[in-house]
């Protein structure tokens, strides 16, 4: 799959929605935010950028409090800690693990909310998206590794459980004012020459993804 005409892009981003609040997912979702190419109005959308903002699981909230031993029953660590052991039980095939063998929730996410080959990426973070844009700036500053950035240029489609139909009407009307991403970046504080390189990175890193990609992190 290559891309998404707008029209497809702000369904998919409904279902999306549908989805988080008609299933059960493996950890709490707080917000769900469309940026980059949908939030500009671009016909068609070449990749969908979604950003989820999670609760990070302290307590297993599952209706069961039956203690499992996960590697036994799934042959991944964590269920029942990073993941609900509830959601493990009822949808093992979402379930997925990061390279140490344990329960990633950004992977069990992506596994249940998205097809395999669509052209969208996803980002998964415990902090809401306007305090991780800053946050990520001042990493990808600090490495150098502008690919670390999040685009600033977001509109927030579902928040604790309330879905902003004015900003689905907007997506689908194309009606969102947003500058370029360089312009974006220095009204967070780069000079210029920096955003534009910033800039220039980060699409570049863009235009060689394919399929899904998944990024999670943790503030």
């Amino acid at each position: 799959m290559t891309g998404f005409d707008r029209d497809d892009a702000v369904d998919r981003l409904e279902e999306l929605v549908d989805t988080v609040e008609e299933e059960r997912m493996p950890v709490p979702v707080r917000e769900i935010w469309a940026f980059g190419d949908v939030a500009l109005g671009l016909d068609p959308v070449d990749r969908l950028d979604v950003y989820l903002t999670k609760d990070v699981l302290m307590r297993d909230d599952s209706d069961s409090g039956d203690a499992i031993d996960s590697v036994d029953e799934y042959g991944v660590e964590g269920v029942g800690k990073s993941v609900r052991a509830d959601w493990a039980a009822e949808y093992p095939e979402y379930l997925r693990a990061n390279a140490n063998g344990h329960a990633a929730p950004e992977r069990c996410l992506a596994a249940h909310l998205l097809g395999e080959d669509e052209p969208i990426h996803l980002e998964v973070c415990n902090a809401p998206f306007e305090d991780n844009v800053t946050q990520r700036l001042r990493g990808a500053k600090l490495r150098g590794d502008y690919t670390r950035l999040l685009d600033p240029r977001g509109v927030c489609l579902w928040a604790d459980g309330t879905r902003s139909e004015e900003a689905f009407r907007k997506l689908r009307e194309s009606e969102l004012a947003l500058p370029t991403l360089s312009s974006a970046l220095e009204m967070l504080g780069m000079d210029e020459d920096e955003a534009t390189d910033a800039a220039r990175e980060l699409h570049a890193w863009r235009e060689q993804q394919e399929g899904v990609t998944v990024r999670g992190d943790v503030v």
